[in-house]
């Protein structure tokens, strides 16, 4: 099982990112994707998901409407488009391939993560 998210780095508030999360087929292709951070000294909370086709994404209400989750189903990759970043996002990002075919909000609903690609946003 392999999921390599890539694309933090560090950046200025109002700037955008795009994480990668590669996945293998086997692993995901007909599992939900979601997207996680874990911000210093707090729990791993929620962002995105979507489901195996691509489709119906749900958010953290915390970036609904700046970040958008997507995934390509030729490339076995999901994607997170983060705009008008704050410093409230600053966070390592995790991917991770849920149990049931939709996107899923409780990370108990996932079964395998990637590495974390850190996100750092100044003021």
């Amino acid at each position: 099982v392999q999921l390599q998210a890539s694309g933090g780095g560090s950046v200025q508030a109002g700037d955008s990112l795009r994480l990668s999360c590669a996945t293998s087929r086997r692993t995901s292709s007909n599992n939900g994707l979601g997207w996680f951070r874990q911000a210093p000294g707090k729990e791993r909370e929620f962002v995105a998901a979507i489901n195996w086709r691509g489709g119906s994404p749900i958010y953290a209400s915390s970036v609904k409407g700046r970040f958008t989750i997507s995934r390509d189903s030729a490339s076995n990759t999901a994607y997170l488009q983060m705009n008008s970043l704050e410093p409230e996002d600053t966070a390592v990002y995790y991917c991770g391939v849920a149990r049931s075919a939709t996107g899923a909000s409780r990370p108990e609903d996932y079964t395998y993560w990637g590495k974390g690609t850190l996100v750092t946003v100044s003021s």
